[in-house]
């Protein structure tokens, strides 16, 4: 079964984490890259999920109420009918799911992906081949690179800048031409670079 690849914004939102384990560290760890507010809930809790800043730790059995104002749950327990108790409780409530290696009874999955500032990158497999997105990760490293997402970063800092210019499709062409000099100096614009550019282009602003 395929997964519709819908990208959610998760900054400040608080995810549920009920496990303590590996498992959910590594978890725990994803939600936290996206900005996520992590609650951990779990009889024992790692270490290693202790250490983690910004994730909030409950040592006790999960109940119904840690459910409350979650944007999204991850039921990462060694029991797999505690795992499943757990998804049949989040989608009652319309709380989209994770339950870790049980297709079955996940709304969503946790993708292979790659991310350097805003960029990011995800490979899916529908939960068939774990080997087959690694393989995909691998080969789009060597192009989504730090460089690509700090340049990024600096063409979205120009949207109101180049907005300005007329007609829309003049405005592609500028950016398509900032990104390949970006690409070919393997670094940040220039002002001059970006005024030479923008002047080339012979546009006509509002």
């Amino acid at each position: 079964m395929s997964y519709f690849p819908m990208f959610i914004q998760l900054e400040g939102e608080s995810c549920l984490v009920v496990g303590g384990g590996r498992i959910a560290f590594h978890k725990v760890k994803v939600l936290k890259d996206f900005g996520a507010e992590v609650v951990v809930v779990a009889p024992e809790i790692s270490e290693d999920i202790k250490n983690m800043d910004g994730v909030t730790c409950q040592e006790r059995r999960f109940d119904t109420r840690d459910l409350k104002g979650r944007r999204l749950a991850v039921a990462a327990t060694d029991d797999r009918e505690e795992n499943h108790r757990i998804s049949l409780l989040c989608r009652k409530e319309r709380i989209p799911v994770n339950a870790v290696d049980q297709t079955e009874d996940c709304d969503f999955i946790f993708p292979s992906y790659i991310k350097k500032g805003e960029v990011a990158a995800a490979f899916s497999s529908g939960g068939q081949s774990p080997v087959v997105t690694q393989y995909l990760k691998e080969q789009m490293q060597p192009i989504l690179t730090a460089q690509l997402g700090e340049l990024t970063e600096q063409l979205g800092s120009l949207r109101s800048r180049v907005k300005q210019i007329e007609p829309a499709g003049v405005r592609k062409d500028v950016y398509q031409a900032l990104l390949r000099q970006g690409l070919e100096q393997r670094g940040l614009l220039s002002e001059e670079d970006i005024g030479k550019i923008i002047a080339e282009k012979g546009l006509r602003r509002r």
